[in-house]
């Protein structure tokens, strides 16, 4: 299954195809994450424990594999502190699993909905932390529309902090491959096997910004990290070339049409978590 939508920054989408149909959310439900914590008023220069134990909504505690974390740096602070908003910028930067369970148990779920009525989102919702297995099992799911990850970058207009951390995503693949070198984004991607998203603020030089989301799930998505082992990760990052060769028409507000879709046979439904962290 492939949702992608196009909308220039603070218009309407001029391309929606599937915009509303939900995916595992993967690690873009961080930047709701972030959000909410940045907008509860904490100090952020305080120091928290790393600890590896979180309660689940299901009851009960879990914990993080760190085999599939994509960040070490907060696992070397295990046992001892960290500033929450290192554990912040690791959670956006490096997509760490365990910095976003920290982050979450400071500033609670219901914080993290508020940021998605507040973007005026629909469909997604992120009501446990990441490998809570438990909830999951019960039914418990981080969702994400297409559609709601472009009103969610939308909402953080006023908050160009937040934007700023996005364009330090160290993960230079899908969405950002396919921009030309150089290009500012400012996005968050997020993968596992058998799902690959990723949504963006792309600003050009000679034209205004506008917004891509594009969320997969289907079987290219192989889970690998890099670009070259991931055909789904390079799908995102055709669809994004593509994209961006008619970024005038998306600024002048014109209908782009979807030629963008999956290979023939490869289209999927969403299914559950699977036994993987999101990356």
């Amino acid at each position: 299954m492939l949702s992608v939508v196009v909308a220039p920054w603070g218009g309407d989408p001029v391309l929606v195809r599937r915009g509303d149909e939900l995916h595992d959310a993967a690690s873009t439900m961080k930047v709701a994450v972030l959000a909410a914590l940045h907008r509860s008023g904490a100090d952020l220069d305080a120091e928290i424990p790393v600890v590896n134990r979180f309660v689940s909504v299901a009851g009960g505690e879990f914990g993080n594999d760190p085999d599939w974390d994509s960040d070490p740096r907060p696992w070397a602070l295990l046992g001892g502190t960290a500033p929450l908003r290192t554990l912040a910028e690791r959670m956006i930067t490096h997509s760490s699993n365990l910095a976003t369970n920290l982050c979450l148990a400071r500033v609670g779920h219901e914080a993290v909905a508020e940021v998605w009525r507040r973007a005026g989102a629909t469909r997604s919702a992120s009501p446990r932390g990441i490998e809570d297995y438990r909830a999951r099992d019960i039914g418990v799911h981080n969702r994400v529309s297409a559609l709601d990850l472009v009103r969610l970058l939308q909402s953080l207009a006023e908050e160009p902090e937040l934007l700023a951390l996005l364009e330090r995503n160290a993960f230079r693949v899908d969405l950002a491959a396919g921009l030309p070198p150089g290009t500012r984004v400012a996005f968050k991607n997020g993968w596992f096997p058998g799902v690959r998203h990723s949504v963006g603020l792309v600003s050009p030089e000679d034209c205004p910004p506008y917004l891509l989301a594009v969320c997969y799930t289907g079987p290219l998505a192989s889970g690998e990290d890099a670009h070259e082992d991931d055909p789904a990760a390079r799908l995102v990052a055709r669809i994004s070339a593509e994209v961006w060769r008619r970024r005038h028409d998306i600024a002048a507000g014109r209908a782009i049409a979807a030629g963008c879709g999956a290979e023939p046979g490869h289209a999927a439904g969403c299914g559950a978590e699977p036994e993987h962290a999101p990356r």
